[in-house]
């Protein structure tokens, strides 16, 4: 492993950040100078700036015929937003989830997993693929838009031990920059991204061919998380201003755009297509999937992501990324971890879930029933 392979992805995940910070920053304060909401502008334009670090590494990787990278990355980067990051900001503190998410956004993100998954079967994304993928996420940016302006979303009331109020205008307050200082954020941010990208890029794909690792497995590793940070540092600031309705409608916003802009672009521009290796096929795609089933019934009772939802996503995502690096390198423990994760693990997680989501659905019932004697 050459030293100055490690520095260019360390140089490369710094702009990418950078990057990605400036590029929310100017893209959040114009679309509010257009009149569109925190959760809006959270769900749509704050997402595809975010996404915009997945999208140059995509690009780049297809270029440089890693397309195990490419898909590796959109793949293990929605893995990573949705138990991950969510993971992280709901320990931080519990995160609110409007109706518009639940009912609307999340299936999006659900229906466009196995639309990714059904694609995926006969061995690659091809051109018509790629062009009915970006063509979904521009309805919907579309719609959400026209949706999102014409009404505002009623506030929610945390349950769960959230303790607050949820509205779609959280922080709407402070006054936007001058559009000039916009738009130079947004060409700064653009530039350092794909500047970010192309020395990660290099440098990962190096070192996995020192160590003999596939680029699907440095994609779902070490790039995922990289180009994940700027979703991460969004949440977290939105949870800290108290835009914790935000803070979710980043990631889902974020993991349609990765799956309709990230991949569907480069599988146009590639002229044929996108390979997809086998291994994401049968394992990393369906998880991707599985993950955002798993956001739909937490979402759903009670509108909150408590905290111990959170701590659940987080293990899930340390299970699976120890799954991937004990698979990569053909550890000894991989029979036993294994074997313990199909067998106890992962049986009891679903019985937790559905026992607790029984629970609530019970409550909001009762409590609706109350609401009616009344």
């Amino acid at each position: 492993m050459d030293l100055l392979d490690v520095a260019r992805i360390v140089a490369g995940l710094v702009l990418l950040v950078g990057g990605g910070e400036l590029l929310v920053r100017g893209a959040s304060s114009l679309a509010r100078r257009a009149g569109i909401s925190a959760l809006v502008v959270g769900l749509t334009v704050v997402s595809a700036a975010t996404s915009a670090p997945e999208l140059a590494v995509s690009v780049g990787a297809v270029f440089s015929e890693e397309s195990g990278l490419a898909v590796g990355n959109v793949v293990g980067s929605n893995i990573a937003n949705v138990l991950l990051i969510l993971g992280l900001s709901a320990l931080v503190v519990p995160l609110l989830v409007t109706r518009q998410v639940v009912r609307f956004d999340i299936p999006v993100m659900v229906g466009l997993s196995v639309l990714l998954l059904v694609m995926a079967l006969d061995g690659g994304i091809s051109t018509l693929d790629g062009v009915v993928l970006l063509a979904a996420v521009v309805a919907y940016t579309v719609l959400t838009i026209v949706v999102g302006r014409r009404r505002t979303a009623a506030p929610i009331p945390v349950t769960g031990g959230a303790g607050d109020v949820a509205t779609d205008d959280a922080g709407d307050d402070d006054p936007p920059a001058p559009v000039l200082r916009s738009v130079a954020f947004l060409v700064v941010g653009v530039g350092l991204l794909v500047l970010g990208a192309t020395w990660l890029v290099d440098g990962a794909v190096s070192i996995a061919t020192g160590f003999g690792v596939s680029s699907l497995v440095v994609g779902l590793t070490v790039v995922a998380i990289g180009t994940s940070l700027p979703e991460l540092a969004t949440s977290i600031i939105a949870v800290r201003r108290g835009e914790r309705d935000m803070a979710v409608g980043n990631i889902v916003g974020s993991n349609i755009f990765n799956i309709g802009l990230v991949l569907g672009l480069p599988a146009i521009l590639a002229g044929d297509g996108i390979p997809v290796p086998d291994a994401a096929v049968a394992l990393d795609i369906p998880l991707m999937l599985a993950a955002s089933v798993a956001l739909l019934p937490v979402a759903f009772t009670g509108f909150a992501i408590a905290r111990w939802e959170g701590g659940v996503f987080l293990l899930l995502y340390v299970a699976y990324t120890a799954f991937v690096v004990l698979a990569a390198t053909e550890h000894d423990a991989l029979d036993g971890f294994t074997t313990a994760m199909a067998w106890f693990v992962l049986p009891l997680l679903a019985l937790t879930l559905v026992v607790f989501t029984a629970y609530e659905v019970g409550l909001r019932r009762g409590r609706a029933q109350m609401h009616g004697q009344v």
